[in-house]
């Protein structure tokens, strides 16, 4: 196939927009690949829904290959479906009405709408099930940016397994996680699989795949020695060891007046901040306040925390304390609280400074198991001085794209909505749900930001929206198009730049466009019938034949 550039619309620029701050999304706009409606709204031009449709092909090759099949779902979905399983309160949630006042959702993905489809399933010799499609979904981002980073609408793959039990699942599982890897290596991603927060979609575990970048929503955290690799939200790594005072029999009150932060107490007691812990009370969905304590030098992982209490939270006001533990913010403790206190692991060995629950006031010594009696719980986010649990070595943290995200739904979806099967002895039982998404555009972000240099984007040939793109000078458009002719019939896509444009322009927007080689017919074409055959991503040149062309690739 052979597209005109004079016949396409490429609408290309020179300066980067004024709100851009990652790669990718100055890069796509500027190539024309992408524009945008309203915050985190883009369409996708020509050019770069190409690209899009390139991973998407890419992704249904190898759901196919496992044995998926393909559906298309619906975007409107009735709320009692979400309902049903708990998630119509979700806040990032659209929702609307129709004329007659029924209420529906703009689903952020379809766990709800494939697990009212799987009560059709009626027996376990109909197992498994893999059910994927390709739809658009709407999330009520608060703060989109970033291009196709963080938006408020977007097109994933979203796959769904239905199993008999666990072992069935850890099956599904298991070829969902192959087939991610494919994926991600033929769209040229350097990525990593690393256990994951499961968050609002719930079950028993989930696996992130994770591709460094410039920018992204996500923290990568590896090993110097390469033997760990985790997201921020669930790594559990080791903190330095702190240095304690001498310890105490029992607690002794201490007179702290005007000290509401860590820094100020370990400063005014002469202590190492680890040596003090962070009382941090949190409301939870149930309206129960709950006590989180954390080292004094840590700060709470929200998601970790999220995971801790099986419900969403928020932090208690000012009010909420002072009635819960009779004394100001900065002067809480988890002594004589008569609440829920789930502390960090980090707090169970060694003695610590913690608020007295009297205004002014802190106690030394004070030591979980002794004192008070917590529930312990991985809350820590991870931090650069900490060191790998498997070897000791330095770690390494990253910016990061989730590209895609595996679950174990286990019966969260199918038991509420009556998603059955009749097993082998007779009884009914809730099918066992898998989860797999994969977002495509977040993918090419991906791409563009681990895949290009100060000229432009550089892509791979797997995603590329075309596979040559040939440049005619003035005076050579005949023998351009001959070159191009010759590359279709090989059985490649081309992108002829036939414009009128100067030479400077049409070898700017190469680059920046980035497809795999540039050809270039120039003058010397007219004397010997061959062109310069430019490789994007090294820049090496060399010198073809046109008749040959096709047997260059």
């Amino acid at each position: 196939m052979i597209a005109r550039a004079s016949q396409l619309f490429l609408p290309t620029l020179r300066a980067d927009p004024a709100d851009a701050e990652a790669v990718s999304h100055k890069l796509l706009v500027r190539g024309g690949f992408i524009r945008q409606v309203a915050a985190g709204l883009w369409t996708f031009t020509p050019l770069g829904w190409r690209a899009h449709r390139k991973v998407e092909q890419i992704i249904r090759e190898e759901m196919d290959a496992i044995g998926a099949q393909e559906w298309l779902a619906p975007v409107l979905t009735p709320a009692e479906l979400w309902e049903a399983t708990g998630r119509y309160a979700i806040t990032e949630l659209f929702k609307l009405d129709d004329r007659a006042g029924r209420h529906y959702v703009l689903p952020l993905t379809h766990e709800e709408t494939f697990a009212f489809h799987a009560r059709e399933i009626q027996s376990y010799k109909e197992l498994p099930q893999s059910w994927y499609h390709f739809q658009t979904k709407d999330r009520d981002e608060p703060r989109p940016r970033s291009g196709l980073i963080r938006v408020r609408e977007f097109i994933m793959k979203d796959s769904y397994s239905f199993d008999r039990d666990e072992a069935g699942l850890e099956e599904s599982f298991r070829k969902h996680g192959g087939a991610y890897w494919k994926i991600f290596e033929r769209c040229g991603l350097e990525f990593y699989e690393v256990a994951a927060e499961s968050g609002i979609m719930g079950g028993s575990g989930s696996r992130d795949f994770l591709a460094p970048a410039g920018s992204g929503e996500n923290t990568l955290v590896t090993c110097e020695n390469g033997d760990f690799a985790a997201d921020i939200e669930v790594a559990q790594t080791v903190p330095r060891q702190p240095t304690f005072p001498e310890r105490l029999e029992r607690p002794e009150e201490v007179e702290t007046p005007g000290t509401t932060t860590i820094e100020a107490l370990a400063e005014l007691l002469s202590i190492d901040p680890g040596a003090t812990s962070k009382a941090m009370p949190v409301v939870k969905r149930d309206g129960a306040l709950v006590l989180a304590l954390i080292r004094g030098d840590d700060r709470l992982d929200e998601m970790k925390m999220l995971a801790a209490l099986g419900s969403d939270f928020r932090p208690a006001t000012d009010a909420e304390i002072r009635a819960a533990f009779g004394a100001d913010p900065g002067s809480i403790g988890p002594i004589g609280f008569e609440g829920e206190v789930i502390a960090d692991e980090t707090l169970g060995e060694g003695q610590y400074v913690a608020g007295a629950n009297r205004t002014g006031f802190h106690l030394r010594g004070v030591q979980a198991g002794r004192d008070y009696q917590p529930r312990f719980a991985d809350l820590r986010a991870a931090k650069e001085d900490d060191t790998c649990p498997g070897c000791g070595g330095r770690l390494h943290f990253q910016t990061a794209i989730e590209v895609g995200h595996i679950f174990k739904l286990d019966r969260v979806y199918s038991a509420p909505l009556g998603a059955t099967f009749l097993d082998e002895d007779g009884t009914e039982k809730p099918l066992v749900m898998g989860s797999y998404g994969i977002g495509p555009g977040r993918v090419m972000a991906a791409i563009v930001e681990q895949s290009h240099d100060e000229q432009g984007i550089v892509w791979p040939r797997s995603v590329a929206p075309y596979d040559v793109h040939v440049v005619a000078l003035p005076g050579v458009e005949e023998q351009a198009l001959e070159a191009a002719t010759v590359l279709d019939a090989a059985g490649l896509s081309v992108l002829l730049d036939d414009r009128d444009a100067r030479a400077g322009e049409k070898f700017a927007d190469a680059d920046l466009i980035g497809l795999p080689t540039r050809i270039t017919a120039g003058k010397k074409t007219v004397e010997d019938g061959a062109v310069d055959v430019r490789d994007r991503a090294t820049g090496e040149e060399r010198r073809v034949a046109i008749a040959s062309l096709g047997e260059a690739f």
